[in-house]
């Protein structure tokens, strides 16, 4: 059952994932890059690892792609504003891509083809062991990456602030 969830999922993330590419239009184009994310989610909860899917759905299409349809909304983009690109710089992205191609290939060629098994333990993604080991083995790094985002947000404070003559 598992398998048959994961290629489902697989055909509609990167159905949507061609869609995000191939749409005319910015707002189709982020609304199928929000439906791509809920896929991928899936594929976290396939994994057994809840947690990074309810935090994936949160962050990417919860947070990310709002502000993407809002930047789009307000731009205002039209097809006869919009600069068109070089012949030398599309040859250029048709290579580019077209070695990224051959790179993935050779990498998926190495591998030893598609595992799909159980997890040995069911309780590796829930959020009650990732609470423990972030609590108990990487106590100190993850205190310094909370000093690090609350020096980040009193900086955004400042620079934010009007100053007062």
């Amino acid at each position: 059952m598992s398998k048959i969830a994961f290629f489902v999922l697989a055909f509609l993330s990167i159905f949507s994932a061609m869609m995000v590419v191939f749409s005319r239009k910015p707002v189709h184009s982020v609304l199928s890059l929000i439906f791509c994310f809920f896929t991928i989610a899936g594929h976290y909860i396939l994994l057994n690892a809840q947690f990074l899917a309810a935090v994936h759905i949160i962050v990417y299409a919860g947070a990310i792609m709002v502000l993407f349809l809002f930047v789009i909304m307000l731009l205002n983009l039209n097809a006869e504003s919009e600069p068109h690109k070089t012949s030398a710089g599309k040859i250029a992205a048709v290579v580019s891509g077209g070695l990224l191609l051959l790179v993935l290939v050779s990498v998926l060629k190495s591998t030893d083809g598609l595992q799909l098994s159980a997890a040995p333990d069911s309780q590796v993604g829930m959020v009650k062991n990732l609470g423990m080991v972030l609590y108990d083995k990487y106590m100190l790094p993850f205190e310094v990456s909370a000093l690090l985002f609350l020096t980040a947000m009193i900086g955004a404070t400042m620079i934010g602030k009007k100053e007062l003559d």
